[in-house]
């Protein structure tokens, strides 16, 4: 994707295919011992931050509820969501072409995708906007774009949130509704999250309840497989393998997925499967702050990842105030740079 639509500065970002062979390498690391490797392919829209650009793009003007670290989006015009879809499928079939199983595209957590969605975020009174047909179109189109690029047989999934947990926003009804759209299309597997920078449910900001039965959204997962039948995936939440369990026992959940807690423990996946009942440390990254914490979730983990890049073990007990201030300034860097640049950066 363009690198503008970076979520963060160091994001992959893949344009032509000048990186095919590394592409091709990183599958078969991936998937020497049977594990199946799926891309996740996404465009951050409003939510890239001003590390990456102050000028960012999305379906309407409306900019996250994250002052100073954020700008107002772009609209973007017709053409230019012509050309993301075929960028979209043009990332696919670079997967298929590198050996990679499948591919994911990012429709959850306030990303482009998602952004298209919300009648929030979306206020555009084009085919692009409005009913539901018309904000779903964007993912539809890009689904279809991926299959036509790809094959038949290749694995395309989709990430798409339960609802935005505002007021007004994309709800459980209509994400039934866009599940129902992508199984028409052949999709073959929904991961089922919700939430976005504003709202971090995908982070643990749920009821206390749900936080107790550990997966933060089997009950939607529940209520889609009323109505679809392709294998449903839930992440968020998921602590103990008795949980994961009692998730799959449902017959709602087919596949679990688990995020954090791999950046502090890659090796956890054997140990599930072995029958270890050691609950997953996802480490502690409050510092107190609200603003701080959500950004946190990302530089925190973010930092163990580039650790196991350079060959070194991750580390729990990772400073949380020597991260953020790292971060921080890495922010400040790039600001002042933009002030004193006599073009935008």
């Amino acid at each position: 994707m363009k690198p503008n639509g970076r979520t963060e500065p160091h994001n992959v970002v893949i344009e032509d295919d000048r990186h095919l062979p590394m592409l091709k390498r990183w599958a078969d690391a991936a998937q020497a011992h049977g594990s199946k490797l799926f891309m996740q392919i996404n465009h951050a829209g409003r939510q890239t931050m001003r590390a990456v650009t102050w000028e960012p793009v999305a379906p309407s003007a409306v900019a996250v509820k994250r002052p100073g670290v954020f700008s107002v989006p772009r609209p973007l015009e017709d053409a230019e969501i012509e050309d993301l879809i075929q960028r979209y499928a043009f990332v696919a079939s670079q997967a298929y072409e590198a050996g990679f199983a499948g591919v994911q595209i990012h429709g959850a957590h306030g990303y482009l995708v998602s952004q298209f969605l919300s009648p929030l975020t979306n206020l555009r009174t084009d085919r692009w906007g409005g009913s539901l047909d018309n904000r779903m179109r964007f993912p539809i189109e890009i689904a279809k774009a991926m299959r036509k690029a790809t094959s038949p047989t290749f694995a395309i999934s989709a990430k798409l949130n339960s609802a935005d947990f505002q007021r007004g926003g994309f709800s459980p009804e209509d994400s039934v509704l866009v599940a129902q759209a992508l199984e028409a299309e052949g999709l073959d597997l929904l991961e089922i999250s919700g939430g976005s920078y504003e709202k971090p449910a995908m982070m643990g900001a749920a009821r206390e309840s749900t936080r107790k039965r550990e997966a933060y959204f089997v009950e939607y997962a529940e209520t889609m497989r009323e109505t679809v039948k392709m294998p449903l995936m839930v992440t968020g939440g998921f602590r103990t393998r008795a949980g994961m369990l009692e998730a799959r026992s449902t017959g709602a959940v087919d596949v679990i997925g688990i995020a954090r807690p791999f950046a502090v423990d890659p090796d956890l996946a054997q140990r599930i499967l072995d029958g270890d009942e050691t609950p997953l440390d996802h480490g502690d990254t409050k510092v107190g702050v609200r603003l701080f914490d959500d950004l946190m979730q990302l530089w925190w983990y973010q930092e163990q990842m580039k650790r196991m890049s350079l060959g070194q073990e991750p580390v729990a007990n990772i400073g949380k105030l020597g991260t953020l201030m790292r971060n921080l300034g890495g922010v400040s860097k790039h600001v002042i740079a933009r002030r004193f640049s006599p073009t935008p950066s």
